[in-house]
């Protein structure tokens, strides 16, 4: 009996190295299936990196253009107020004007009827009464 308890062991011995074979044999078709796919996520990863870092130095100049943009904004802001009390002048003082015009009108016609109704020429220039 001690052949069969030394083939025994010897088999024993035998399927555990077949069983670490195969369990090594199994993990390097995996890790050499897997590498591929390593590879390509390490390349993917490296990019997003190297994206992230791109990102951040446009982000930094999107802000600075946006601060000049806001100043330059302002700035054209007081121009167009500027422009628009300029027009608004501008129209208080062609209504003033056409009063004036209107109250000299009605003084020439004033003066003509005061005077007898003879027949003169505008002094604001065109029409003649008669």
């Amino acid at each position: 009996m001690a052949s069969t308890a030394t083939s025994s062991t010897t088999v024993d011995s035998e399927s555990s190295r077949a069983q670490t074979e195969a369990r090594a044999a199994v993990l390097a078709s995996l890790e050499s299936a897997g590498s591929g796919y390593d590879t390509q996520y390490q390349s993917r990863a490296a990019d997003l990196h190297s994206n992230a870092a791109s990102i951040t130095r446009q982000e930094a100049e999107v802000r600075r253009q946006t601060a000049a943009l806001a100043k330059e904004t302002a700035k054209w802001q007081t121009e167009a107020v500027k422009a628009t009390k300029g027009l608004n002048e501008f129209g208080d003082l062609q209504t003033w004007a056409e009063t004036m015009e209107r109250d000299f009108l009605v003084l020439e016609e004033t003066l003509r009827l005061a005077e007898g109704g003879e027949e003169f020429e505008s002094a604001s220039g065109g029409s003649r009464w008669r």
